[in-house]
């Protein structure tokens, strides 16, 4: 098991930056995935972006270029830095860890942490 606490959110005007966090409660050398998803009002969760434990990343089309995912396996802590934020990136933003055992995959959340983009 892992537990993830998210921080870094707020309130940010358009064309801002934030940087949210997620620690994890042990080590996530041996987590196979970590990714942020956000969900908006009325909208289902969706991915924003992921890193997996070699260090691969992709992003959802509607960041590339403006958000960036990193880990810190020391930190036990994976990072989403977000530049040039816009309206539409307003939504709860969530971290999720992803290991397998056995050839079962198991998931776990942090509880969300609000971002909203507002002049």
């Amino acid at each position: 098991q892992v537990q993830l606490v998210e921080s870094g959110g707020g309130l940010v005007q358009p064309g801002g930056s934030l940087r949210l966090s997620c620690a994890a409660s042990r080590s996530i050398n041996n987590i196979n995935a970590m990714g942020w998803y956000r969900q908006a009002p009325g909208k289902q969760r969706e991915l924003v972006a992921r890193i997996i434990s070699g260090g691969s990343t992709n992003y959802a089309d509607f960041v590339k270029g403006r958000f960036t995912i990193s880990r810190d396996n020391a930190k036990n802590t994976v990072y989403l830095q977000m530049n040039s934020l816009k309206f539409e990136d307003t939504a709860v933003y969530y971290c999720n860890a992803v290991q397998w055992r056995f050839g079962v995959p198991y998931d776990y959340w942090g509880q969300g942490t609000q971002v909203t983009v507002s002049s």
